[in-house]
């Protein structure tokens, strides 16, 4: 049987980039923790984090999301982006979509800021039972389609133009609620420690709504 977080990783058929591997290798040396350390605090196996960074796996856009709040990077700087002399203005027509456990989004802000801001479609089906708790404050703007957003033991749905502003240590997950995937504007704090946590895997007995 597939641990939750092999089958988080291994939905969606794109492949990251090869640099992947070693830039999560090279950035958890960085923050200067083991293998043991990080994927406890990233709630993964040692052995599956082991996987991720000799590219026997995927990362699943939670997944990086939680390895570049534990490293005190980013989604962009894991995936060996650069964005030069950190412009106020990102144009759209420059940005390329990256695809991870089924999620594709686009950087919405530049690296090296003390949020980060994407754009976010998220398919039917995907990552729904990911429950996500780690420190710091999120906010998400639906643009189209219905969200299903689980804060704590409290469902909603939300519709275009509909936005939530949570603390993160509350027990959250996000799913589309329509067959055509649902697409945000995510913006979320960093946190430049080595400490910070995020906990991936579904709710046992949670029944989906």
């Amino acid at each position: 049987m597939r641990s939750p977080e092999d089958a988080a990783a291994s939905e969606g058929p794109e492949a990251l980039p090869p640099t992947v591997a070693p830039q999560l290798r090279a950035l958890r040396r960085r923050a200067a923790l083991t293998l043991e350390a990080a994927a406890r605090s990233a709630g993964l196996s040692p052995a599956h984090l082991s996987r991720l960074e000799t590219g026997q796996r995927q990362p699943s856009l939670p997944m990086l999301l939680a390895l570049a709040r534990i490293y005190g990077t980013t989604v962009s700087e894991l995936l060996g982006e650069t964005v030069g002399d950190r412009d106020a203005v990102l144009r759209g027509a420059e940005t390329e979509p990256t695809r991870a456990g089924g999620w594709t989004y686009w950087q919405a802000g530049a690296a090296g800021r003390g949020m980060q801001a994407l754009r976010v479609h998220v398919p039917y089906g995907s990552q729904g039972d990911v429950v996500r708790v780690h420190p710091g404050e999120e906010w998400l703007y639906v643009l189209r389609g219905q969200l299903r957003l689980r804060l704590g033991d409290t469902a909603h749905r939300l519709g275009p133009g509909d936005s939530a502003h949570f603390d993160s240590l509350t027990p959250h997950r996000l799913a589309a609620g329509t067959g055509t995937g649902v697409d945000l504007l995510f913006v979320h704090t960093l946190l430049q420690s080595p400490t910070a946590t995020l906990c991936l895997g579904p709710t046992p007995g949670d029944p989906d709504e």
